[in-house]
Order: C-alpha cells, then structure tokens, then sequence
C-alpha cells in the first residue's frame, strides 16, 4: 500500500533547533559575521513515499540554490524569513488541510525550507512562553511542511509542485500513512519542550548567578547564603 514508512528517521533533531537558533541569533544580533560552516538546520531524512505521485506533469529542479555559496544561500534565508516573518506565521495558524493547501497555493514562494526552519525556531520560543497549545498548532505546521518538502526531494521537483499532490493524499491517506505522519509530530513536540526546557534552564540559571554576583559582599559572601546556615 501507499504510504510513507512508520520507521522513517525523524527530524528535525535537537542538534539542528539549537543550530537554527544560533543562526536566528547572529542575524538578529548582527554582532558577528555569520559562521560560513553553519549550515541550516539540515534534514536529514528517509524520502517519503513515492507511490501515488506523478512528476511527469511538473519540470525538474534547476539546482541554482546548489550553485550559491554558504554565505550567499544564508544571507539569502535571512532576508526571506525577515521579509515574509508574517505570511509564515498566519500558514503556522491553519488547522485545516484545505486552509492550508489554499494558503500555499495562494503564496508559493512559501513552499520552501525558509518556511521550515522559522516554523521550527518559532515552536521553541512559544513553548518557551509556556504557550504549549499554540505551539502544538505550530509544529503541525511544520511537520506539513516538512512532507511536502521531502516529497520535492524524492521527486526531484520544486516543493509547491507537490503541495496539492500532499494534500490529497493525507486527506485520504490509510491508518499506515496517518500514523507516520502523527508519530513524527508528536517526536518534534517532545524535541521542541525538551531543547525549549534546556533553554529555560540556562537563561534561569544565567540570572541566578547574575543576582548572586550582585549580592556579595566583602570577601565575596552571599548574605543570603550566610543567613540561610545560621542555625534555627
């Protein structure tokens, strides 16, 4: 039968939303240069499926993103998610397939990995605002995403040539092909609270000491520490 394959890797892995962060971070900050070897979050993955689509209807990719160097293609990201930070994050609030598929129909250009890897950085900081249910919504999102782009992958064609293609099919897709589908997400909810909680640990962490430093006093004492062992 048609379908993607339950056992298929899952991603993006934490390994990749910390680098995309640091990214997000140098572009944001624009302290440092951005690092040439940092690459994008990549994803590496099984392809999805290949039955039930044709590509003899669609043109095959150019390869042109192939041909720009890393600082090219990063700069390149930058200014996408910087310039479509809105239309992303209104694709990242549908929870219809059909509302979706419009949307993407509608705005093409969003058919890409840009589109991904935001979706992706902006799952962490709302899990990171404790805002789980919106973040939950988010990450489907992404997953959907992410499909329509390793079935632009397996079938060598640009992603929005594979949106509709996607869409009819998960909407009537068997047990098999669902239970991928929900077994990767629920692996990307875990990965976004367990990075979103690491994060949340260390800037807590951060402040506590800088409070601390604050409050010694000669010969470096904490009052507080100080009070704390006095006996009862």
């Amino acid at each position: 039968s048609s379908g993607i394959n339950a056992e298929w890797p899952l991603r993006p892995g934490e390994a990749d939303i910390e680098k995309l962060e640091k990214q997000f971070s140098d572009w944001k900050s624009k302290e440092e240069e951005l690092e040439k070897q940092e690459k994008l979050a990549p994803w590496n993955v099984d392809t999805i499926c290949r039955d039930g689509f044709s590509k003899t209807t669609v043109n095959k990719m150019t390869g042109k993103e192939n041909e720009l160097t890393e600082e090219e293609r990063l700069d390149q990201s930058q200014q996408f998610m910087e310039k479509y930070k809105q239309e992303i994050e209104k694709f990242g609030f549908f929870s219809n397939w059909d509302d979706s598929k419009d949307y993407l129909l509608s705005n093409t250009h969003l058919a890409c990995e840009d589109t991904a890897n935001y979706l992706t950085y902006w799952c962490v900081n709302l899990q990171m605002e404790e805002k789980n249910a919106l973040m939950k919504q988010v990450a489907h999102q992404t997953i959907v995403m992410q499909y329509i782009l390793e079935l632009s992958k397996t079938m060598e064609v640009p992603p929005i040539a594979c949106v509709h293609s996607f869409f009819t099919k998960i909407k009537t897709c068997d047990d098999k092909y669902m239970e991928g589908f929900r077994s990767e997400l629920n692996a990307f909810i875990t990965r976004i609270e367990t990075r979103a909680k690491e994060k949340t640990d260390k800037l807590m962490a951060e402040i506590e000491a800088e409070e601390k430093e604050k409050r010694l006093g000669p010969g470096g004492l904490d009052p507080q520490e100080v009070f704390e062992e006095l006996p009862k």
